[in-house]
């Protein structure tokens, strides 16, 4: 409703209506405009404030979503990195063990880690923490399958040199034994049968009857087939690549030194000659000059469950018979 003015007058004793001029009620327009103008920022200021512009929403929106696909690719690449461990202790533990290689070196698996002046420019961005620890697990990750790569490649070009090798390797039991029956005594010490001292077993005891075949465990060369104190009968074998092995108490050789042989072949029957209480065969492993526990050369005739039931049967003090 407009307002209407009045002013009294004292002549007449009466009020009398006053009517604005047009410049009054222009002044009287703009600031009445200029007032809610006024409100209307102070308003508009506030909804602001409290709940952000349209863009600063949308922007919010948009960093929240960015930081889910950073935890997102975060844990991947942790998944990621965790294959790839096992893989590389399959390479140091396994493959490079089998194939006689020295394991890849701790410095060049961790070379180039611990830089980060190379994630300096990314310090400004939105998430700038979660960002450079994605870019670090990326570029290590992008190194460690470099490397691994790399050895890959040596071990194939080793597979590829070493096939003969790998024939020449002991590898099976001297005797049949699929269900370890004739497994006697190991490789430790063990208290002499005939001197009752304690003294160290250097192979392994098979208690298998007289005439039972004795077979070479790899291929090689015959290096002695004759008498030798102590052991009786004895075959020894000269498989390269470091590695030897005698079979011996025999009560038959049916080889010649000089004489080559291939894994499984019969080189003698199972006996009782020499320093020894029963028939059996003692069997030695040496690797390098020096006499390894042969249980751990019958990779290829046996599984892994007879395997460990081997490991504890000759682990014990079983019977020796030499």
């Amino acid at each position: 409703m407009r307002k209407v003015y009045y002013i009294y007058n004292s002549k007449t004793r009466t009020y009398d209506r006053i009517y604005p001029t047009r410049r009054q009620l222009f002044f009287s327009v703009v600031r009445r405009f200029f007032y809610g103008v006024g409100i209307l920022s102070v308003v508009l200021g506030g909804i602001y404030l409290f709940l952000g512009t349209p863009s600063e929403n949308a922007l919010r929106i948009e960093n929240s979503e960015l930081g889910a696909h950073y935890e997102l690719l975060s844990h991947r690449l942790d998944e990621a990195l965790d294959v790839l461990e096992d893989l590389q202790q399959r390479d140091d533990n396994l493959y490079r063990v089998i194939l006689q290689a020295e394991p890849i070196s701790p410095h060049i698996r961790k070379s180039g880690q611990g830089d980060i002046s190379r994630y300096e420019h990314l310090e400004e961005m939105a998430n700038a923490d979660m960002i450079i620890e994605n870019m670090q697990k990326l570029d290590y990750l992008r190194r460690q399958l470099y490397i691994q790569s790399k050895s890959y490649d040596e071990i194939i070009a080793l597979c590829k040199q070493n096939d003969e090798r790998l024939q020449c390797i002991p590898a099976i039991q001297p005797v049949s034994n699929k269900d370890l029956k004739y497994t006697a005594s190991g490789y430790g010490r063990r208290i002499d049968p005939i001197y009752k001292t304690a003294k160290f077993h250097y192979g392994m005891d098979f208690s298998a009857n007289t005439g039972t075949p004795v077979y070479a465990t790899g291929d090689g060369t015959i290096t002695s087939s004759g008498w030798e104190s102590g052991y009786g009968l004895t075959v020894e074998i000269d498989h390269g690549f470091g590695y030897q092995t005698r079979y011996a108490h025999l009560s038959k050789a049916s080889v010649k030194r000089g004489q080559k042989v291939k894994r499984g072949e019969t080189i003698g029957l199972v006996g009782s000659t020499g320093k020894s209480t029963g028939p059996h065969l003692h069997y030695e492993v040496v690797n390098k000059g020096q006499k390894v526990n042969p249980i751990n050369y019958y990779f290829m005739d046996l599984t892994e469950d007879e395997y460990d039931q081997m490991i504890q049967m000759s682990s014990n003090q079983g019977k020796v018979y030499d």
